[in-house]
């Protein structure tokens, strides 16, 4: 059974720094690509960051210099290291790991950033 799951969001002032964690397991096949997305209240789903195998990570300009995307491959996990956070950065965060059979998503971790 594929299970994505998210972790590490939680409350934090402005200024303030979280990193998320993104685990899939039972994904028999490689991940070509993980990509981070979040939606605030009332708003569509954005794209935030991917980074794909063997290469650099990408990112929205709203978070550009501020967000970083990693891997660790051994452990089929991603990481969004989030700095210098924002209120307009509170939204729910997914995961999605995408492979060549399919993209497989988590549930979603909140990020709140008080003001």
């Amino acid at each position: 059974q594929v299970q994505v799951v998210e972790s590490g969001g939680g409350l934090v002032q402005a200024g303030g720094s979280l990193r998320l964690s993104c685990a899939a397991s039972g994904i028999i096949v490689s991940i070509s690509a993980w990509t981070w997305y979040r939606q605030a209240p009332g708003k569509q789903r954005d794209w935030v960051a991917t980074l794909a195998s063997g290469g650099s990570g990408n990112y929205a300009n709203s978070v550009k210099g501020r967000f970083t995307i990693s891997r660790d491959n051994a452990k089929n996990t991603v990481y969004l290291q989030m700095n210098t956070l924002k209120p307009e950065d509170t939204a729910v965060y997914y995961c999605a790991a995408v492979s060549r059979i399919g993209t497989y998503w988590g549930q979603g971790t909140q990020v709140t950033v008080s003001s």
